[in-house]
């Protein structure tokens, strides 16, 4: 055990560093079948917040078939549907002939249309994991993700210099996108120890790096059957204009029931 506290003391001040920017919840439930040696199915649901945890930010629902390929490597396949409730700000411009007498300057935001709308997401991964120092277990997932958003009109916006809906509809295209994920792990993986700390940086990669997760988090194995988890996320954007997504703290408590 107090190997545990003392390697979840070393990984938090990289979090500590982070600076305040928004912050949310995660809650999710996960159940895995096994069906074979080799393979297995999985099932999960997630709900996330925004806005210092005041706004329904998403909540997905996905279905997934893992494939043991040897004991220390594993394929996975997986679909989710994803329902967003999106915030989306729109910019003058040089040449706008909206601005109000001269007052609202370059790059003042316009107006912001707010809704829920579906993606839909698609992703094949590989996982390496062997333990490699004492009981400290090593893993790297390489994931690829494509996500689809189908054309959505929005029937009005908010306006920013008026305070009242323009009663124009705005109509987003649909759009598809492509990620690599590559995600690094480590773990302290004892026999017989019912907690599992865990560490791990996840980048976000659409031919530039756009975005990085930071994890840390423990696992509590309460039976065979039945795990516990709960993480604090670190989430610093460069650029996502698919997701939509600002700079974010997030702590996050799941669920795995495994038969």
């Amino acid at each position: 055990m107090k190997r545990c506290v003392l390697f979840l003391m070393i990984l938090l001040p990289m979090m500590a560093a982070a600076q305040r920017d928004d912050f949310g919840l995660d809650f999710s439930v996960e159940v895995e079948k096994k069906i074979n040696k080799q393979w297995s199915l999985e099932l999960e649901g997630e709900l996330r917040t925004r806005n210092d945890a005041k706004t329904n930010d998403r909540w997905s629902a996905g279905v997934g078939l893992d494939y043991k390929i040897s004991k220390w490597l594993k394929a996975s396949a997986g679909y989710t549907f994803l329902y967003d409730n999106n915030e989306r700000i729109s910019y003058f411009q040089a040449n706008d002939d909206e601005v109000i007498d001269g007052d609202v300057e370059i790059g003042d935001p316009k107006k912001c249309a707010r809704y829920w709308a579906p993606r839909h997401r698609f992703d094949i991964s590989l996982i390496a994991a062997k333990k490699l120092i004492g009981d400290f277990k090593f893993s790297l997932r390489e994931r690829w993700q494509y996500t689809w958003r189908p054309e959505y009109c929005v029937s009005e916006r908010w306006s920013y210099y008026t305070n009242a809906y323009d009663g124009k509809p705005k109509t987003y295209h649909e759009k598809g996108k492509n990620v690599l994920r590559s995600r690094l792990q480590v773990e302290y993986d004892r026999k017989g120890l019912v907690l599992t700390p865990f560490a791990n940086i996840d980048f976000f990669n659409a031919w530039s790096l756009q975005k990085v997760r930071y994890h840390v988090g423990v696992d509590w194995k309460l039976s065979k059957q039945h795990t516990l988890s709960a993480f604090y996320r670190y989430q610093t954007v460069r650029s996502d204009d698919d997701d939509n997504e600002p700079n974010r703290h997030m702590i996050g408590v799941g669920y795995q029931l495994k038969f």
